[in-house]
């Protein structure tokens, strides 16, 4: 495995919950990385934000550990979940709580159902 590919499989093996991302999850520099950090904050999932920018073998390297082309990813418990649209679906779906909810990730069900409400 590579410095980046090892640095990466450590991250999302030590945390319950990482997003690489495009900035941070204060400030998010894209509207993907923005969407998925923002459902994420509001349902108050704790997690680990990578900034990709900061670091272009980690930006290259997560796209080739999880052989997914886009940015962000989110992780859950090691396991890749998905990108932005992926997220979106299952944030809406109610998807994501049950991952959470498998997973033993604390996060708002008040909050997460106040997201399908508005989005309904």
């Amino acid at each position: 495995m590579s410095d980046a590919t090892t640095q990466i499989d450590e991250t999302v093996k030590a945390n319950d919950v990482v997003l690489y991302m495009k900035g941070t999850k204060e400030m998010p520099q894209c509207g993907f990385s923005s969407r998925v950090a923002g459902v994420l904050n509001y349902m108050g999932v704790e997690y680990t934000d990578i900034n990709v920018l900061a670091d272009e073998n980690i930006r290259q390297g997560i796209k080739d550990y999880s052989d997914w082309p886009t940015i962000p990813q989110l992780y859950v418990k090691g396991e890749f979940v998905g990108g932005c649209d992926i997220i979106t679906e299952m944030t809406l779906s109610g998807e994501l709580d049950t991952l959470f909810d498998d997973n033993g990730v604390g996060y708002d069900k008040e909050a997460s159902n106040k997201i399908r409400e508005a989005n309904g």
